[in-house]
């Protein structure tokens, strides 16, 4: 059994966070949910704390259990960070280092490796201050999968579909197996 911190950042297919939480956990990994302030507008926290079977965090000063703050706790703990779907917005802060939200502080304190999965439309994806932040970190061993083309929910078609469930799970599980 694996630790995995499931980050989720505000976009429409965070959604698919619900599957991935339930997948992974039917596996036999333990999940816990990270999710933004902006996550929380597609998906509840309730709902992935019901299929992950462990408590959501969803804001940096969410501890109450302890002295020692739960953010830096779970990343700690993890194994593996995986960020599904990951944002223009999430990449651009952990390419910058930027913790103002708790997935955030979570990726600048984790040693775990991290696997994002992209998901927002494609001139996002495309364009250039995008491009420079998923190339700084390719550069620093973040491994990325996806985005794939298809229709986008804003209603363009083109790259920027965050990757299957199934495609992830798969991925998840092969990294598991090398580290």
């Amino acid at each position: 059994m694996k630790r995995i911190l499931l980050g989720v950042s505000g976009s429409i297919a965070a959604y698919k966070a619900a599957d991935l939480a339930s997948r992974l956990t039917d596996n036999g990994h333990s999940v816990t949910v990270a999710m933004t302030a902006d996550a929380r507008e597609f998906i509840t926290p309730l709902t992935l704390q019901v299929l992950s079977k462990n408590p959501v965090v969803s804001g940096i000063y969410d501890e109450k259990e302890s002295w020692r703050p739960g953010h830096i706790a779970l990343a700690d703990e993890a194994d593996l960070l995986l960020v599904a779907p990951a944002t223009a917005n999430i990449i651009a802060k952990f390419a910058h280092g930027i913790a103002d939200d708790v997935l955030s502080a979570i990726h600048l304190a984790t040693r775990a490796p991290v696997l994002m999965a992209p998901a927002m439309n494609g001139k996002m994806w495309e364009h250039p201050a995008t491009r420079e932040n998923t190339e700084k970190l390719l550069a620093r061993g973040v491994r990325m999968i996806g985005p794939e083309e298809g229709m986008l929910a804003c209603g363009y078609e083109g790259i920027g579909r965050m990757w299957p469930v199934d495609g992830i799970i798969e991925a998840v599980e092969q990294f598991l197996a090398e580290i």
